[in-house]
């Protein structure tokens, strides 16, 4: 079913469609049992697709076939989706895995893409983040929206998918629902990484903590393709077996697995990497990861759990940490950093890949904020351009006078300290506090001027403006 024709008869479907997602059981497995299978598309076997429990990577024959001894561990059968091919999905949640069972023969069938995927868009989703029905309406209400109309302007015959990077829901399962609807509204597949709120806690270690998860979305790390992008999810939130008491770490399992999936991926490929907690400061043994992608050269690593917007460049590896959809916790527009609430557009041309930030609710040509206050006896200009990165260029002129560069600052974002600084504040989750950031620029001038503008240049040429007048 197309887009359109979906988003028609959406009306049509109670929630119990979304609730149904939720049925998949464990089953009655066949630990050590070999399995075999087929990868077909219009009743021809495909060759050189990958599949796995998880632990172990085969590759399917010229005929399509496979065979694989599950490991002991094993739940899930999953398929990398090649190139070329649609993603599997019900209700737009990506479904390209098999849970365990019974059986010992599971097939995958694809449908070929009508179109090269060497140029496609993706979305990243940070932390919705919804605890009660209130939250679940703003995301229904603003979220939703939002990416419906961006993916508006891709034009109908663009390839989207989306990648939600964690905290789908607040510890609250039971609205995983309606996360679901959410994601069969925005009418894009979309694929999920685990966050430290998906988690079930009191349920034992790390290795039972993803219960709920895995019956409702599947594996906690996985890959797929689109063009000569390959993109991988994992699982760095290690639950540490007491209540909510988690770190960022990456399992051996995981990076053993890692290693198997990228023998089959090609080194100068684009590498997504989309996971929950930043990788650059926060998992724990995130050298063993940057050790796994030696040797790919175009590497990106999306991230969310922070709840504000920054990009670091670590080992060669440009890590996105995005801004979140739920802000600071649905309690007012902006993250606690000053970022909108948003999330993230990539536009992938080969293996080049370009992006920005969406503010929603906002134009994509509104990336910056500019604060003047009025001191004694000066001025002084505070702009905040979340989406900063060593290559783009903030300047700024004064009554039309081009003054040159803005001077960094690592400080607080005005709005963010009106909105969420005080004992009382914000009302409802006062726990959200503003917080430093450095994509500030500042100056300071004559108090009379009269015009303030801020000119600035991303990485990729792209210009934008903000202007003060009084």
């Amino acid at each position: 079913m197309n887009r359109r024709s979906f988003i028609q008869s959406f009306g049509l479907f109670t929630g119990a469609a979304f609730i149904s997602l939720q049925t998949k059981g464990y089953g009655n497995l066949k630990r050590g049992d070999t399995i075999k299978g087929k990868v077909i598309a219009n009743r021809k076997g495909v060759a050189g697709v990958a599949i796995s429990d998880g632990f172990s990577v085969v590759i399917t024959n010229s005929k399509g076939e496979y065979i694989i001894n599950p490991h002991q561990n094993a739940i899930q059968i999953c398929m990398s989706t090649p190139s070329g091919y649609e993603f599997k999905a019900t209700y737009n949640i990506a479904e390209q895995y098999e849970m365990l069972g019974s059986r010992n023969q599971y097939d995958f069938e694809l449908v070929r893409l009508k179109q090269n995927d060497d140029k496609h868009n993706f979305i990243i989703w940070a932390d919705p983040q919804v605890k009660n029905k209130k939250d679940v309406q703003q995301m229904m209400e603003t979220a939703v929206p939002d990416v419906q109309k961006e993916i508006a302007t891709m034009g109908t015959d663009a390839l989207v998918h989306g990648i939600c990077v964690g905290d789908i829901v607040w510890d609250n399962h039971a609205l995983f629902p309606d996360y679901n609807a959410a994601v069969a509204q925005m009418g894009i597949p979309f694929f999920q990484a685990l966050g430290n709120h998906d988690m079930d806690y009191r349920q034992g270690g790390d290795d039972t903590s993803d219960k709920t998860f895995k019956e409702v979305y599947g594996p906690t790390y996985y890959s797929f393709n689109r063009g000569k992008a390959h993109y991988v999810v994992l699982d760095d939130v290690r639950y540490l077996g007491s209540e909510r008491l988690y770190d960022g770490y990456i399992t051996e399992n995981q990076l053993e697995w890692l290693a198997k999936d990228l023998q089959h991926v090609d080194k100068d490929k684009l590498i997504i990497i989309c996971l929950h907690i930043p990788v650059h400061n926060a998992v724990k043994n995130n050298e063993a990861l940057y050790a796994a992608l030696e040797g790919f050269e175009n590497v990106h690593i999306m991230s969310g759990h922070t709840h504000y917007n920054t990009n670091v460049i670590k080992n060669g590896i440009y890590e996105h940490n995005h801004g979140t959809v739920c802000g600071a916790w649905w309690t007012g527009p902006i993250c606690e950093d000053g970022t909108p609430r948003g999330y993230g557009v990539y536009e992938v041309d080969g293996t080049k890949l370009k992006w920005y930030y969406k503010s929603t609710g906002l134009d994509r040509t509104k990336q910056l904020n500019i604060y003047v206050d009025k001191l004694s006896d000066q001025q002084r200009l505070v702009a905040n351009v979340w989406n900063w990165d060593p290559e783009w260029k903030v300047e700024y002129a004064l009554d039309d006078k081009p003054m040159g560069v803005l001077e960094q600052l690592k400080g607080y974002d005005p709005l963010a300290v009106e909105l969420y600084k005080g004992d009382n504040l914000p009302i409802g989750r006062t726990f959200a506090e503003p917080r430093k950031t450095e994509h500030l620029f500042i100056a300071h001038f004559n108090v009379s001027i009269k015009k303030v503008e801020v000119n600035v240049t991303d990485r990729f040429g792209n210009k934008y403006t903000a202007v003060a007048e009084s």
